[in-house]
């Protein structure tokens, strides 16, 4: 797939301008796993048009989508529309409950979808019944492809994977490791088009500069599956063999990390991506090496605002990337992303993306110490 990029101007490309929308109160849904809706109670309302927009999340393997995304974008959402209603769905990692979600969502009467999809593919379903109802669609984090969504809010994949690779091909340099022995690499979801593109971004890194003893694609981002194709690695390969592995996010990390302890194996270093706690947990305890922290809040605060202009019929004014999905050249909003190391550990608990007191607890009290986070 043909990807382009052009990052939107700003601090982290995520305010909105539009002249005459005013900050005001309004309510979201409690439900996890299926569709439901709860209108504001707030008195006061909001300068703008009020409607029902609906955020649909994928799934809840990987942690930030129910700790982050959703509040961040339902408190948004809060302080943009007294009388607005949020329609919450999470798909567990079933595209075809997605769909339904979506089909319900919509005749609950959703004039936009804030849709992060379970299948980038097959979510293109979702995108021609939207349009034939003349609901506008945002694809959130993930990109959609082959269908004419609206606007794309969301992180530059192909730069996390660069990121990814450059960090551990330097780790292995370091260590005189990078061409004396082999790595293991897991990938995430097949259907996820974002790890398609943060495989792109790894290979172009590493290609040539490493050899890659086994290649996987890990079906729903699994930490299990992950462990188990660790295990097959390490048994195909010989522990001995093998000076690091790419992987694609921190639960994908956790896995291989307790496949190698059970093999009693030394630390190698590992990658990751999201910030979650349990991986900078391992960035502390130097079982993992590094993780990519891409800054949620800004991301769903950037998309309710995104939902909100589209509500109130105008064009944002600061979609001014471009993603290509395959079908179209589609606006896009693209945040920044950043290489995460014990060196730096403590930036995502200064932008308050995670709390120390999570972070540090009595196991890893020492380590933050010694890292500064307190």
């Amino acid at each position: 797939m043909r990807t382009h990029v052009r990052r939107a101007p700003g601090a982290l490309a995520v305010t909105l301008l539009a002249a005459g929308l005013a900050a005001a109160g309004c309510g979201s849904s409690n439900s996890t796993s299926s569709s439901s809706s709860t209108p504001s109670t707030s008195g006061s309302a909001s300068a703008g048009k009020s409607g029902t927009i609906a955020l649909l999340l994928p799934e809840t393997k990987t942690t930030r989508y129910e700790s982050a995304d959703r509040p961040f974008f339902t408190d948004k959402m809060k302080a943009l529309c007294a009388d607005c209603k949020v329609v919450y769905s999470n798909a567990n990692q079933d595209a075809a409950l997605q769909q339904n979600q979506a089909d319900q969502a919509m005749t609950n009467g959703a004039k936009i979808l804030v849709l992060d999809p379970v299948d980038s593919a097959s979510a293109a379903s979702i995108v021609a019944k939207a349009k034939a109802q003349n609901v506008q669609v945002v694809s959130y984090d993930r990109l959609i492809t082959s269908a004419p969504i609206d606007y794309f809010v969301g992180f530059d994949s192909v730069k996390v994977g660069q990121l990814q690779g450059q960090a551990l091909l330097d780790k292995l340099t370091k260590d005189g490791t990078a061409t004396t022995g082999q790595i293991v690499w897991i990938n995430g979801a097949p259907t996820d088009n974002n790890a398609k593109q943060f495989k792109q971004g790894a290979h172009s890194v590493l290609d040539g500069k490493v050899k890659i003893a086994k290649e996987y694609d890990t079906p729903d981002w699994s930490p299990d599956k992950a462990q188990s194709e660790m295990e097959q690695a390490i048994t195909a390969v010989g522990k001995q063999n093998v000076v690091g592995v790419y992987a694609a996010n921190d639960g994908t990390a956790g896995g291989a990390v307790a496949a190698m302890k059970a093999a009693g194996m030394s630390q190698l270093p590992v990658t990751g991506q999201d910030a979650e706690i349990a991986g900078l947990q391992r960035l502390l305890s130097g079982d993992q090496y590094m993780t990519v922290y891409k800054a949620v809040k800004p991301e769903a605060e950037a998309a309710a605002q995104l939902a909100y202009v589209l509500l109130q019929g105008k064009t944002p004014a600061n979609a001014s990337g471009v993603q290509n999905n395959g079908s179209k050249d589609v606006p896009s909003i693209l945040l920044d992303v950043q290489s995460i190391t014990k060196a730096n550990v403590n930036v995502p608990i200064k932008d308050g993306f995670r709390s120390a007191s999570d972070v540090c607890t009595a196991q890893y009290a020492d380590a933050c110490k010694a890292a500064g986070i307190s």
